[in-house]
Order: C-alpha cells, then sequence, then structure tokens
C-alpha cells in the first residue's frame, strides 16, 4: 500500500479508471482506494507503480454527483427487467 495526498475532488471509481488507462489495474472491490482521517489515500499498488500513480492522483478532479441510473437499472432496483416491462404492458 501507497499513500498520496488526497485529492480535493475524489471519485474512488474515477480514479480506478484513470490508473487501469495507464497500466494500473486494481479491482474495484477489493482493492479500493483506502482513505484516512489524515488527508491521505493509500492505493494498493507496487513501489515501481509509485511515480506513475503520482501523477494521475495528482491530475485527478473526480465527479462530486452521482450520475442518473438509466432506466434499466433502476427496473433493476425492484427486481424488474426492461424485457418483463415491456411484456407486462403487452408489448413485443
Amino acid at each position: 500500500m501507497i499513500s498520496f495526498t488526497k485529492p480535493k475532488n475524489l471519485n474512488g471509481s474515477e480514479l480506478l479508471d484513470e490508473l487501469a488507462e495507464i497500466g494500473i489495474v486494481l479491482d474495484k472491490i477489493h482493492q479500493a482506494p483506502h482513505l484516512t482521517l489524515d488527508g491521505l489515500i493509500w492505493l494498493d499498488i507496487t513501489e515501481a507503480d509509485k511515480a506513475k500513480a503520482e501523477a494521475v492522483v495528482a491530475a485527478h478532479n473526480g465527479t462530486t454527483v452521482a450520475p442518473e441510473p438509466t432506466v434499466a437499472e433502476k427496473l433493476a432496483s425492484v427486481g424488474l427487467s426492461l424485457d418483463e416491462l415491456k411484456a407486462a404492458l403487452g408489448g413485443n
């Protein structure tokens, strides 16, 4: 685990996507960034990747507003699929 100064606008998922673009691929569940109260972000990367990751973390300006869920995601949240809704409404 390597520590970095936490970006002002941190979006962990976006940060992991940005790191993946430069070849540092981390599992979004098991290797998610860890934040500490002292303003640090910890990433499960090797010392060899530290310099590359440092540039990405420093430039990161994450989205702080959650994206609007799609219709399919909204339906899935209540246990329906788009096809099931169409069938229930008499569509093909």
